[in-house]
């Protein structure tokens, strides 16, 4: 799969969000609603994202959907 390709979820640049989509290096981007009161370490962000969005992600990585 190509970097920046969404594997599930919107397209965020157009107010659909949350979105998983590929990185470069076998991992995925996530990009969500950032949470009120949650802070995370420097250098690190939190996306809050449906469950369900995980899901959808891993069926396109093993083939089957999408």
């Amino acid at each position: 799969m190509e970097p920046g390709m969404i594997i599930a979820g919107g397209n965020c640049g157009e107010n659909d969000c949350p979105t998983i989509s590929c990185a470069d290096n076998g991992m995925v981007d996530v990009q969500g609603y950032y949470p009120n009161g949650i802070s995370a370490p420097v250098g690190e962000t939190i996306a809050r994202i449906p469950a369900q969005l995980i899901i959808d992600a891993a069926q396109v990585l093993v083939g089957e959907s999408r």
